[in-house]
């Protein structure tokens, strides 16, 4: 089936008419299932109702965390101030007590104030301060030192502030973990010789500082730390906070604040593979952390309406910091995040990668000095950015042009086909063709892979060849083994060949050298194929045809020059402009098919059956020669 240039990429030019005139910023779109599982861990408390969030790649995390806030707040966060103050019985033990928020240096000035009280009048003063600052453990304080002074206090320091707070306060977000910045520390200090701690050498981390809210932690980060995993969840599930001694086993200072209690939310943040990982590894986190908040990075317009994206838009519009979007720049923007998601109906959510490219096309169009970023400077950047990644594509073209790698564009060859490849390099991908090639010869039927025989072919691409060699077997040799034995192999390829995009053109390929019937080298092919000959879908179909129509536009395009693909991958088509116009030309042709009949059909210019019979034929005469030879002619031949 010959595929029409319309449909060689997403309908971008109706989405960008259904732009409203206003879009409401917005970084939560296309993320329900993710705030629906938030929703939850927020609404419950105790110390088994944490939550793992899955954060793709590209997400802007401070800002969704944020905005979650805004809209999803803990139901059961209750924040204080925490003070340290001075433990009369115990100058190296000293105690906490927990104040409204925003409370503790007013607690300080009025316990001051106590303190420098003859003993004699510090009843209405400590009615006063129980009144004003609600607390068990103020009130406990103040009934330890009602009758003492500044004098019967060890050490040289009151008081100090632990944590303080606002009450509109967001969540605390630790994305550079340490066990410092996570737990806090107790430092050390010299004086006369003496090492020792003290009051103001106590320094709060993120679980004191986010106690009684939300903590959102890096997972990678926490894990990549030896032993922080494991303190965390000792506080999880006790509930309380004790500090480490300070310094190391080698120097002798024992300094043990009271334990503080935590009542908290946390929230890990990281990767699927991460939150994989950690339920298969560690018994404990399922009942730790059972919520989990699976945020997308793509956005399906078959389920969700167009409309919210343009909202989501206006968020990285508004983050990037760019020039206004002119009217026409929204097809190349859509184009550009179908792109990212490989498929026409999904617009990325990768929002780093948005903003990186309106922030090079912004940088066009101020050169331009336009006031507004329009589509020719989105193709602009895009082309530039080809133009830096490209070094390693071009020396591969130039190595086909320059004839150092053979590949015909033209004619026809009988057991020589065009496959289509996909290289990475440096995060870079882009497709070239091979050459695939086929021999037959009297035998047993076996279908040798010489890459496989030369340990060049991967665990997948072996897999391939075995389905295809049961396709083949399955065709002619039910009844009889075949005669005939093949050969297959990637010419000039010097490096591991894997995958199985390349099976329907080594089944192909085969065909043609048991039929004798040429291939017109003009097209290339890319697909899998399962026992049956159906035709299965494969990866990166974008970059192998565009790898392929360079070529042919480099050499001069004939009009008979084209890519066969499987049809499963029509929904992932979205080709560079240059390719839909020489489409739209007649000068170059996209093939979408189902079954290997087709492929060959295409290729041969041939009806299967045909080429089927051919086959058949050759086999039966060598299966009637086989016989009438006789077995000892055979064995000494």
């Amino acid at each position: 089936m010959r595929i029409a240039a319309d449909a060689l990429q997403p309908r971008i030019f109706e989405w960008a008419k259904q732009r409203p005139e206003h879009a409401n910023s917005n970084a939560l779109v296309g993320q329900q299932r993710a705030l629906n599982a938030l929703q939850q861990a927020l609404s419950i408390g105790g110390r088994y109702a944490h939550g793992f969030v899955v954060t793709p790649a590209g997400m802007r995390t401070y800002d969704v965390l944020q905005q979650v806030q805004n809209q999803q707040q803990w139901v059961h966060a209750d924040k204080f101030d925490w003070v340290y103050v001075a433990n009369p019985d115990s100058a190296s033990q000293p105690l906490c007590v927990n104040l409204p928020c925003g409370k503790a240096n007013d607690f300080l000035i009025k316990l001051w104030e106590f303190l420098q009280a003859d003993v004699a009048v510090r009843m209405p003063l400590i009615d006063f301060i129980k009144e004003a600052y609600p607390s068990e453990r103020v009130a406990r304080y103040l009934d330890l030192i009602e009758d003492k002074t500044f004098d019967d206090l060890p050490g040289t320091e009151l008081a100090t502030v632990i944590v303080t707070h606002n009450e509109h306060e967001p969540f605390m977000l630790c994305d550079r973990v340490t066990e410092a910045s996570l737990f806090g520390s107790i430092r050390l200090q010299s004086v006369e010789g003496t090492i020792s701690s003290d009051l103001h050498l106590i320094e709060a981390g993120a679980i004191l500082k986010a106690n009684g809210g939300v903590l959102a932690i890096d997972a990678e980060e926490l894990l990549l730390q030896p032993g922080l995993w494991r303190k965390l969840k000792y506080i999880l599930k006790t509930s309380e906070f004790d500090w480490p001694q300070p310094g190391d086993s080698n120097i002798a200072a024992y300094y043990q604040p009271q334990a503080i209690p935590v009542h908290i939310k946390v929230l890990l943040l990281g990767e699927r593979d991460i939150y994989a990982q950690l339920r298969e590894l560690d018994r404990d986190f399922d009942n730790l952390f059972p919520y989990l908040a699976d945020f997308s990075s793509h956005y399906s317009i078959n389920q969700e309406p167009l409309q919210a994206y343009f909202d989501y838009l206006a968020y990285v519009e508004r983050e990037a910091a760019v020039l206004p979007l002119a009217s026409d720049a929204y097809p190349a923007l859509f184009k550009f995040v179908t792109r990212i998601t490989d498929f026409q109906t999904e617009l990325s959510l990768d929002t780093i990668a948005i903003m990186q490219l309106l922030r090079e096309a912004c940088a066009i169009a101020r050169e331009r000095q336009a006031t507004s970023i329009a589509a020719e400077d989105i193709s602009s950047a895009l082309k530039q950015r080809e133009s830096r990644e490209g070094y390693i594509a071009e020396l591969s073209r130039r190595a086909i042009l320059e004839g150092q790698v053979y590949i015909e564009t033209e004619g026809e060859v009988i057991g020589q086909i065009n496959g289509l490849t996909v290289i990475t390099a440096g995060g870079h991908e882009f497709g070239e063709p091979t050459r695939i090639t086929a021999t037959v010869h009297y035998g047993d039927g076996d279908i040798i892979d010489i890459d496989r025989k030369s340990e060049l072919s991967g665990s997948i691409h072996t897999k391939g060849v075995m389905i295809l060699s049961a396709y083949i077997a399955n065709v002619f040799a039910r009844n009889e083994a075949m005669a005939l034995s093949a050969t297959i192999v990637f010419e000039q390829s010097y490096h591991e060949v894997d995958g199985d995009s390349a099976s329907l053109a080594e089944l192909c390929c085969l065909l043609s050298a048991l039929a004798e019937a040429p291939i017109q080298q003009g097209l290339a092919i890319t697909g899998a194929v399962d026992q049956f000959g159906r035709v299965q879908a494969i990866g990166a179909v974008n970059e192998k045809i565009e790898g392929y129509f360079e070529l042919c536009r480099t050499r001069g395009l004939t009009g008979k020059q084209g890519v066969i693909i499987p049809a499963a991958n029509l929904s992932q088509l979205n080709l560079a402009d240059d390719v839909i116009a020489a489409v739209k030309a007649n000068k170059f042709h996209v093939f979408a098919i189902e079954h290997v009949g087709e492929a060959l059909e295409l290729l041969t210019q041939s009806e299967q059956k045909q080429l089927y019979a051919k086959i058949e034929q050759r086999l039966n005469e060598l299966q009637q020669i086989e016989r009438e030879v006789s077995w000892w002619r055979r064995w000494f031949n």
